[in-house]
């Protein structure tokens, strides 16, 4: 194409929206849509404002003709809203939930540019501006007519009914109406308001928000529920929140529906950060889809919360050295070994002189506010020079209330702490006796056997006194596969069993696939650690048969124990308010000298349906981290003292004691 390109003058995305643009403004005149109020009322006023989208990225300022925009036209398409559903709330969309506000042009032209394919982010969100390779055709009149037909249709009289496939939860929403250019098929999406939109959000100073946990009493709807709503509680809009024009989190979803274990709903989106575009999934892991689906949103919306601060409230920029107590220095987090910066493209030394972002956490014993550094609460967030650790989701989760998310988020934090303290300290676990457990736990080891896998469960506290289950899925057969690990924390060990056990069934499948395709790439992995590098290395390189030798800690011929003889001491706290139980894990943390800091994720969204996500950190609880060379954990004090506390090594580990293997936590 590129001779055509140079033979013909092409004529750029711009010169059919002039087009588009004139033919609407004669329509208009002629036609005018509403009575004369109606006019007046709408943003914008006028004839139709149209724009284009897909030749230049969305504005990252405030663009008024962006902003009262309801025409859009790309390479393929032309965008009709955002419409109101409900005409007497005015033009341009009604207000939603009273936290997510009506979106406007500006809005959609970011939800959709989200949606883009890798390359074509790539190339206006950090290239130079696209290029025409070819000549544009002028849009005939068909196409112009029917443009104007779905504009006016969407525009006056009565609305048109939601499509048949949207959920009752999305069917107020404002609509944004898709006219395919080849084929005038037209599809209607409902869209959410972009809580960043430099348009039409207001920007707010980043200060303490006092985060009340205590003060107002937390029910529990049984005493052994530590969940107060089930996933279907919640007014989750799916079609907004998955569709190919406008999704909040993605195109769409995915039914496994050959999956032999579970259920599984997933979906991705790219997300930007300090590596450039993150292929970002999601799922839910069910015994239904209708359960997984709904399970797949909820972790789609933590994703979504945790990534980016998705609320227009800049960051506190400053260095270290001028903050004072009032911030939490990262080393307290662990960092790595000089060699490590010397030699890592991508992480840098935490310098106390260099301005980076902070946000405003609270600590959750003193209840005084601390300034924590974006980079460990917000994964995604990219800032020259504060790469001095690659964060995770680890320590984010979400709950109907604060006092619920900051649970679960401290429970995560102690199960990673605790599998890597059993797994770099080549600890000897106790084993679970799974016929003890209650008949769920039968129905999981059958599923597995039919898959040719045996599941152990191993009792993995250490120095707290919280259910941590180390699960193990082994191949009967040996082939490759062989190993697949995962784990659970719970206030109620039998809970905690059925999630690590559980969690193993969502990676029987695909073990022995991923080891089969990636087999030369892990073999030489098994060589050279070094080249564990991502996430998925991690627990694929124990797919390979010989990587079994470096786990025989685990699969050593112990007797199993009855789980009622190993939690014999163990008291759930069973008491109907969930603030004792938070408390009860604060307690022990602060038994141990450990701090817990959290800071609020809760997006706009999340807000209006009634959810709260937060990100917990403890400083000095083993940080999980990806890549051998980037383990942070290795050098932490916590890892040779605390089995020597917990009475699982008759000292102070030494290096000689250590398992310096990588971890199989998947």
């Amino acid at each position: 194409m590129t001779g055509t390109a140079a033979a013909v003058r092409p004529t750029p995305l711009a010169a059919a929206a002039a087009q588009l643009r004139q033919h609407l403004r004669r329509r208009w005149l002629v036609q005018p849509i509403g009575t004369a109020e109606d006019r007046r009322n709408r943003r914008g006023g006028g004839a139709p404002r149209v724009v284009t989208l897909g030749d230049a990225t969305a504005p990252a300022l405030a663009d008024p003709d962006r902003r009262a925009a309801t025409v859009h036209l790309t390479a393929a398409t032309v965008l009709i809203g955002p419409v109101s559903a409900h005409r007497h709330e005015g033009w341009g969309g009604a207000m939603v939930g009273g936290a997510a506000g009506r979106p406007c042009g500006h809005c959609l032209a970011i939800r959709w540019q989200r949606l883009r394919s890798r390359s074509q982010r790539d190339a206006l969100e950090v290239g130079d501006q696209t290029t025409a390779v070819g000549p544009w055709p002028q849009l005939t009149a068909y196409q112009l007519d029917a443009v104007w037909e779905l504009y006016r249709a969407s525009h006056t009289g009565p609305p048109l009914p939601p499509p048949p496939s949207w959920d009752r939860h999305s069917t107020p929403l404002p609509r944004v109406s898709q006219l395919d250019l080849a084929s005038l098929r037209v599809r209607t999406y409902p869209l959410l308001a972009e809580p960043c939109c430099p348009s039409c959000t207001r920007q707010r100073p980043d200060i303490p928000d006092p985060l009340v946990l205590a003060h107002q009493p937390r029910p529990k709807p049984r005493p052994d529920t530590y969940r107060l709503r089930t996933p279907d509680d919640y007014p989750l809009p799916a079609a907004a929140l998955v569709n190919p024009v406008c999704g909040a989190l993605g195109a769409g979803t995915a039914l496994t529906i050959t999956s032999p274990t579970t259920a599984p709903v997933t979906g991705s989106v790219f997300i930007r950060g300090y590596g450039g575009l993150l292929d970002v999934s999601w799922s839910g892991q069910s015994s239904g889809y209708h359960a997984s689906r709904a399970l797949a949103y909820l972790e789609g919306l933590e994703r979504y919360a945790g990534t980016h601060r998705r609320r227009s409230v800049p960051p506190v920029i400053a260095a270290y050295a001028d903050l004072g107590p009032d911030a939490l220095h990262p080393d307290r987090c662990g960092r790595h070994p000089d060699e490590v910066y010397d030699t890592d493209p991508i992480l840098r030394r935490f310098d106390p002189q260099r301005p980076i972002p902070w946000v405003w956490g609270q600590n959750l014993h003193t209840g005084r506010p601390v300034l924590v550094p974006r980079r460990l609460c917000f994964y995604s967030s990219p800032a020259a020079g504060d790469t001095f650790v690659l964060s995770s989701s680890s320590g984010c989760a979400t709950g109907s209330c604060l006092a619920e998310a900051v649970l679960f988020g401290l429970l995560e934090l102690i199960e990673r702490d605790a599998f890597l303290l059993a797994w770099y300290g080549n600890l000897i676990l106790p084993r679970i006796d799974l016929d003890t457990c209650p008949p769920v736990v039968r129905a999981l080891v059958d599923r597995a056997e039919l898959q040719g896998y045996r599941l152990y469960a191993f009792d993995n506290r250490i120095d707290l006194d919280v259910p941590v289950v180390t699960s193990l899925a082994v191949r009967h057969d040996g082939g490759p596969g062989l190993l697949s690990f995962a784990a659970a924390a719970h206030l109620d060990p039998r809970q905690a069993v059925t999630g690590a056990l559980a969690e193993a069934l969502t990676y029987i499948p695909h073990q022995p696939t991923t080891v089969r395709r990636r087999r030369a790439e892990l073999e030489r992995m098994a060589d050279d650690y070094t080249l564990v590098r991502r996430l998925p290395d991690h627990s694929a390189l124990f797919g390979l048969p010989r990587m079994a030798v470096h786990a025989e800690s685990y699969l050593d011929d112990r007797s199993a124990l009855p789980i009622e003889h190993l939690f014999a001491g163990y008291r759930p706290p069973g008491t109907p308010d969930l603030r004792d139980d938070l408390r009860r894990v604060l307690d022990l943390l602060d038994a141990r000298g450990l701090e817990a800091i959290v800071v609020d994720q809760t997006t706009p969204e999340q807000e209006a349906v009634g959810l709260r996500s937060v990100c917990t950190i403890v400083p000095g609880l083993l940080p999980i981290d990806f890549g051998w060379i980037r383990q942070r954990a290795p050098h932490l004090p916590r890892l040779r003292t605390a089995p020597a506390t917990a009475g699982l090594a008759a000292a102070v580990l030494t290096d000689t004691d250590l398992r310096r293997v990588p971890h199989p936590f998947p």
